[in-house]
């Protein structure tokens, strides 16, 4: 690169930088095409529309059918946003809310009438119900004629179901069966032959999109139960515009913490490091326009853990092109390999998380799929702003003049940490964080208070309708109305609904007793002078259903194995994989003690908290590992143990310096945020420090030990081919 292509550069990245800023608060056109206002936010933040439906002719289905029908149409609200919520109330009502649209009838026009998937003959005869398919998938056969790869679905049927479509198929081999959603063809198979395995195979689709598209609709356009709609409302949001001012507030505030602190430690390559942060900050606002994602109040505080975890990329690369200068080389040579040197690292590490969170959005729901989906848009921002924009602007700050080692800094040799040897130091201090949370639980358990503070989540709660004479804002209900709740049922955890265009507002609380319900109606009666009669209270159930746990659950399961097994194939030994897995699990157990100890609510935060750490700790994780299989080569004839403590002790100035600008990051964010932001920034900031310490002091020290016991293992063994010695005879 000569100075004129670097002019070039500088110019062109600043040119990108102002095109981004002004995009992100402006927005292109005259919608705001990319600004910061036109992302869809949660109902937390903006609202959205709220729909009440009612089974129709049994007013006490079972509650089979009732999780049944609600895991169904959690999986088709999916479609509007991954926030959506949908939940029990009372024994036959189920409430949906979607957040960030405002329509309610063109809501439920595109719901359409639950129930209504069949399967009948071109003369509208019905001769199979959707409720009769146990499953449907996209995937791809081979063609026998083409011998061509083909899009289909695959049907799986019920018992009942097998014997209806055998009688169908037998005696319709050559005509159509038509695939009817609510009243609309959306698919004409012909029956080619007989099907009496209760197993089918739907060919001719263009694409995998309409393979996808179809089996959705069969998968979940069919429900238990049939309903009916009994209300809908356009809700305001849960929380005031001072949360989002707030949280702003913070993120900006914490930037700038970020940039200084950065410019402080890395001189020139600090500087580069804030442009970075700052082209990643204003990409993630136009990206989550474009890809139209839901903003959450949790979703602001991952994008805030987000710009701290994106100095991690920036931090290797500046802290390798220091050591490289101190081991005499160039500046020029410093920078081309230190960012050599650095990718292997930055994209083991940020792969890991990234397949992660591709799991995680295949087969999580809900909040689980937004949350990987953020994270996934992160690290690529954050991967492409630190890989390809820095080192640009590096290069060509360097073709401008910028050659003296003074402006990038020479790494200071730092005396080797014996890691190893305070391995049953560092193992007591980890044994002692963990064991804190099964006592703590225990002792609450014992106490009647519970385990854990599960929270509306998980438990469920109580939904009081109440109809002021006046309209209410959010700061009136948060300073005249929760204090009325928070009197009788002793706790914080209160969500205000408001209903748009009347003076309705549903408050929602942990269950009430009878007792309690009185106590809160004739407080609110005599407070605000409304009558008693017309406050009303309908028990609802926990919006993260069993389901929803059980699919977070398998998603995380695999997320992990797959993360091992990539682990294992790039470092090319199981033992760092087998590490990474249990300081992995340190780190959760220690957050997991943070909720028992503390008692903060466990709600939805709860489940992106505990993803949140196992991406920025496996990331620290690889980072060590990536030292010590370098050392393997460098320091071959050295003693293991002198190998591990060099590669931990020359990576601790990444660690610490990653570590406290993320910490930084949460902190602010705590400090300013509003209770429910600081319930989701504490157990981060635990988990921050917990990653920090398993990624110095454990990861490197398991790896030790499991390499240590097969080399024993292989000593003791006896070389094949060969057979003990026997002892000779004495003479006589």
């Amino acid at each position: 690169m000569n100075k004129k292509k670097a002019k070039i550069t500088i110019g062109g990245m600043l040119i990108l930088l102002l095109v981004l800023v002004y995009t992100s608060v402006f927005g292109i056109g005259k919608t705001g095409t990319g600004s910061a206002r036109n992302i869809i936010l949660g109902l937390d933040l903006s609202g959205g529309v709220s729909i009440t439906y009612q089974t129709v002719g049994d007013d006490n289905p079972s509650s089979e059918d009732m999780d049944d029908t609600i895991h169904k149409l959690q999986q088709r609200v999916d479609g509007y946003s991954t926030e959506a919520q949908v939940y029990q109330e009372g024994s036959n009502r189920i409430n949906i809310e979607i957040p960030g649209v405002t329509d309610a009838n063109a809501i439920l026009e595109e719901l359409g009438k639950p129930g209504s998937l069949q399967f009948r003959l071109s003369d509208g005869t019905v001769v199979l119900e959707g409720t009769q398919v146990a499953s449907a998938s996209a995937g791809t056969q081979q063609d026998q004629t083409t011998k061509r790869s083909e899009y289909v679905v695959q049907l799986d049927l019920t018992a009942d179901g097998k014997e209806a479509f055998a009688k169908a198929t037998s005696e319709n081999v050559g005509n159509v069966i038509e695939i009817v959603y609510d009243d609309e063809v959306i698919s004409a198979p012909r029956v080619n032959e007989a099907i009496t395995d209760g197993s089918a195979i739907i060919t001719g689709m263009a694409d995998a999109e309409e393979a996808q598209n179809l089996a959705s609709f069969i998968r979940i356009g069919s429900l238990s139960l049939e309903l009916e709609e009994i209300r809908s409302n356009v809700v305001g949001a849960q929380l005031g515009e001072d949360a989002i001012r707030t949280s702003l507030i913070a993120g900006g505030i914490g930037l700038a913490i970020v940039i200084i602190f950065m410019i402080f430690v890395y001189a020139l390559p600090g500087v580069v490091a804030g442009f970075c942060l700052l082209i990643y900050t204003a990409l993630v606002i136009v990206a989550l326009n474009a890809f139209d994602m839901t903003l959450t109040l949790p979703g602001i505080a991952g994008i805030i853990l987000g710009i701290g975890m994106a100095v991690d990329a920036n931090v290797i690369i500046y802290a390798r092109i220091r050591e490289e200068i101190a081991a005499g080389k160039s500046v020029r040579s410093s920078i081309t390999t230190g960012f050599q040197k650095a990718l292997s690292a930055i994209l083991d590490g940020n792969i890991t998380t990234l397949i992660a969170a591709f799991v995680l959005n295949a087969m999580g729901t809900g909040s689980v799929k937004g949350f990987a989906q953020t994270l996934a848009l992160g690290i690529v921002i954050s991967m492409f702003t630190a890989l390809v924009i820095a080192r640009l602007i590096v290069l060509a700050l360097y073709e401008l003049g910028f050659r003296d080692e003074k402006y990038y800094g020479r790494a200071k040799q730092r005396a080797t940490i014996d890691f190893v040897g305070k391995r049953r130091l560092t193992a007591l201090i980890a044994l002692v964080a963990i064991l804190s949370g099964p006592v703590l639980m225990g002792i609450n358990s014992a106490a009647g208070k519970g385990a854990l503070n599960l929270s509306m989540d998980f438990m469920g709660g109580t939904s009081t309708s109440v109809t002021f004479n006046e309209d209410m804002s959010i700061a009136d209900l948060d300073s005249d109305v929760k204090p009325l709740f928070q009197q009788v049922t002793g706790d914080a955890e209160i969500q205000t609904q408001k209903v748009a265009g009347t003076n309705e507002v549903f408050i929602k609380t942990r269950v009430l007793s009878v007792d309690e319900r009185e106590e809160v109606a004739a407080l609110i009666a005599e407070q605000f002078d409304i009558d008693e009669d017309t406050i009303s209270f309908e028990t609802i159930s926990s919006t993260v259903s069993n389901e929803m746990r059980r699919d977070a659950v398998i998603a995380v399961l695999i997320a992990g194995l797959c993360m091992l097994v990539y682990i294992w194939f790039r470092f090319k030994d199981i033992r760092f994989a087998g590490s990474a897995v249990l300081a992995l699990l340190h780190d959760v157990l220690v957050v997991f003690a943070c909720y028992a100890i503390v008692r903060i609510s466990v709600g939805n935060t709860f489940i992106a908290c505990m993803l949140t750490i196992v991406g920025y700790s496996i990331n620290a994780t690889i980072v060590i590992f990536d030292r010590i299989r370098e050392n393997l080569k460098i320091m071959a004839k050295a003693p293991l143990e002198e190998i591990v403590n060099a590669s931990v002790t020359e990576t601790l100035t990444r660690s610490i310096y990653t570590s406290f600008t993320t910490f930084a990051m949460i902190a602010v964010l705590y400090i300013l945020g509003v209770a429910t932001i600081k319930e989701f920034s504490m157990p981060l900031m635990v988990g921050v420090v917990a990653g920090g310490y398993s990624s110095v002091c454990l990861t490197g020290v398991i790896w030790y030990l499991m390499r240590k016991k097969k080399e024993a293992a292989a000593s003791a063994a006896p070389v094949k081919g060969t057979a003990p010695a026997k002892p000779a005879k004495k003479k006589k």
